[in-house]
C-alpha cells in the first residue's frame, strides 16, 4: 500500500510550527476494527504505521517543535507508546476528562502554546485522515505559515476529484493581495446532496474541506474570545486546573465540563473575516468508511482491494479484509468484508455509511464488541480473553520489560498464574515470589497481590480466574505507578 509519512525534515520551514494533533471519536464505520476502547486512528489502515504515527512523522523534524496532542484519558498509554514508537519525543499530551467537540480541544491547545509563545504557529490536524502526497505539503504549508503570521486563520482546501457527498465544500473568494495562491473564503458548505456536490464540482470554485487549520495562538484565542467567550472561560479554568501526571496534562475535570460542545467549523470558521484558504493538493482523504479505504487503495486486476490471510474467487471490486483467521469469497461484487477476532463485518459497499447503526445496535443491546476488543491494552501490556465460562475465565496476560500492574485485590474471584515466557515477581501478601516458565502461583480470594516483569524479555502468563463475578471492576487498586483509580 502507498505510505504517506514522507517526511518534511529534511526541508526547513521558516519558523518553527507547532503540530497540533487532535484524536477523538471513535470511528463507528470502521467497526469492527475501529472501537471505543481503540479506534481507528490507532490502527495501520494506509500503510505500515497507524494513523496517529502518520500524523505525527508528517510534521516532525527541523521546522517543527515537538507536538500537542489532544485525546482522552482512556487511551493516554496507547497514545504515548504510539508516538515513541517512531520516535516522535517530547510530545506534550493534554488529556480531556470528556469529549466537547474540536472548539474546546483546540483552545486548550492554543492556551497551552502561548504559555510559552502567543505567537507560536499552531497546525491543527486529525490524527486520521491520509494524506498521499505528502510532497506537495510543504509549498502550501510555507505560505500558510506566512498568512497565519500576518493575523490570518488558515486552512488547506483539497483539490475535488469527484462529486463527493460525504465532504463538506469551501469557496473560494477573492485572492489575498500579496499572498498568491491563498484566496478569502466566500462560504463553507454542509456535506450536499448529489445534485448540489456535482454542481459545485463542476463549478471549479469548490474545494473539499480538510478541517486542517493553521494560525497563531493569539489570533485564535481573540476570535475565540469575540464569537464564544464561554469557551475560552471554560477551558481557560481547566487549563489553569490542571494536573501533570507522568507525561500527560490533565484538564480539570469540572471546569472542562462546563464547556460549550460546538465544532471549530461552527465557533470560529463560519463566522471570522479572517478566514483564508489555500488549494492543495495533498492526496488527502478521510479515512471514515471502509468504502473509502476501498476506493483510495491500489486494486488488482479484478478491483479488490485485500489485506491478510484472504482467498478469492470471482470476486470484483470489493474490499476484503482480515486480521487473522483465514478469509476465502467467492461469486460476490461490491463487498466490504472484514474478519476480527471476535466479529465479522459483511455490507454491500453502497452501504458503507450504515455500519455506525451496526455499532448503535450493538451499544443498545450491551454487547461488549461494541466498544472493545478481545485484546485489551493497557500501559504495562496487554490482556486478552481466550475462554469464559460459568464461573471461569481463561485469559492470556503479556506485561512489557520493567512493568508492573497495581497492587490489588479482587472480592469475587481467585486467580492461577501459570508463567509460559520470562519471569514473574508476585506480590501475595507478605510474600514476594520469583516465578520462571513452566512454574504457578495461586492467588486466593481477597490476597493482596501484584505481578511484575523484572526481566529484559515480555513476560507471559496464563490466568485462570474462578470465582462468582469476573468482571474487570472487581479490582480495588491499593497503588498504582500509572495513577489509575
Amino acid at each position: 500500500m502507498p505510505s504517506s509519512t514522507t517526511q518534511l525534515a529534511e526541508q526547513h520551514l521558516p519558523e518553527p510550527v507547532v503540530p497540533v494533533i487532535l484524536s477523538g471519536g471513535s470511528g463507528s464505520r470502521l467497526w469492527p476494527v475501529s472501537r471505543s476502547s481503540y479506534p481507528k486512528q490507532f490502527w495501520p489502515l494506509v500503510s505500515q504505521h497507524t494513523m496517529v504515527q502518520e500524523t505525527a512523522l508528517r510534521s516532525h523534524g527541523p521546522g517543527f517543535a515537538a507536538p500537542i496532542v489532544v485525546c482522552n484519558n482512556e487511551h493516554r498509554f496507547i497514545m504515548a507508546e504510539q508516538l515513541r514508537e517512531v520516535g516522535v519525543t517530547g510530545a506534550r499530551i493534554l488529556l480531556e476528562p470528556m469529549g466537547r467537540n474540536s472548539a474546546p480541544a483546540i483552545v486548550a491547545a492554543a492556551l497551552l502554546a502561548a504559555e510559552t509563545d502567543p505567537d507560536a504557529v499552531l497546525w491543527v490536524m486529525a490524527a486520521d485522515a491520509a494524506m498521499m502526497k505528502p510532497e506537495n505539503i510543504r509549498p502550501a504549508l510555507d505560505l500558510a505559515v506566512r498568512v497565519a503570521r500576518a493575523g490570518r486563520i488558515v486552512t488547506f482546501g483539497m483539490m475535488p476529484t469527484k462529486a463527493e457527498t460525504g465532504y463538506g465544500y469551501i469557496e473560494k473568494g477573492d485572492s489575498l493581495p500579496g499572498y498568491d495562491g491563498a484566496f478569502a473564503v466566500a462560504q463553507f458548505t454542509e456535506k450536499p446532496d448529489a445534485a448540489r456536490a456535482a454542481a459545485m464540482f463542476e463549478s471549479g470554485r469548490f474545494l473539499w474541506n480538510s478541517g486542517m487549520f493553521v494560525f497563531t495562538a493569539r489570533t485564535l484565542l481573540q476570535e475565540m474570545e469575540k464569537f464564544e467567550p464561554a469557551i475560552v472561560a471554560a477551558v481557560g479554568q481547566a487549563m489553569a486546573g490542571r494536573r501533570t501526571d507522568i507525561d500527560f496534562d490533565r484538564l480539570d475535570a469540572e471546569a472542562f465540563a462546563a464547556s460549550p460542545e460546538i465544532s471549530i467549523d461552527y465557533a470560529v470558521a463560519e463566522r471570522t473575516d479572517l478566514m483564508t484558504v489555500i488549494p492543495a493538493d495533498f492526496g488527502w482523504f478521510d479515512v471514515g468508511s471502509w468504502d473509502a479505504l476501498w476506493e483510495f487503495n491500489p486494486k488488482d486486476r479484478n478491483g479488490n482491494v485485500v489485506s491478510g490471510d484472504v482467498v478469492m474467487n470471482n470476486t470484483t471490486n470489493s474490499y476484503v479484509r482480515t486480521d487473522g483467521i483465514l478469509t476465502a469469497v467467492a461469486g460476490v461484487k461490491d463487498l466490504l468484508v472484514v474478519v476480527n477476532e471476535d466479529a465479522v463485518l459483511v455490507t454491500h459497499r453502497d452501504h458503507a455509511q450504515d455500519v455506525k447503526n451496526i455499532v448503535a445496535e450493538l451499544k443498545r443491546t450491551h454487547r461488549k464488541e461494541a466498544t472493545a476488543h478481545r485484546r485489551c491494552y493497557r500501559p504495562w501490556g496487554f490482556y486478552e480473553s481466550l475462554i469464559e465460562g460459568s464461573r471461569f475465565q481463561v485469559k492470556r496476560i503479556v506485561v512489557e520489560p520493567g512493568q508492573k500492574l497495581s497492587l490489588q485485590k479482587h472480592f469475587h474471584r481467585a486467580e492461577h498464574w501459570v508463567v509460559v515466557e520470562g519471569t514473574a515477581q508476585v506480590v501475595r501478601n507478605e510474600e514476594t515470589i520469583l516465578v520462571r516458565e513452566n512454574e504457578s502461583v495461586y492467588l486466593p480470594l481477597g490476597a493482596v497481590h501484584r505481578l511484575e516483569n523484572p526481566g529484559r524479555i515480555p513476560l507471559t502468563l496464563i490466568e485462570v480466574q474462578s470465582g462468582p463475578y469476573l468482571g474487570e471492576d472487581d479490582i480495588v487498586r491499593l497503588e498504582d505507578v500509572y495513577s489509575r483509580s
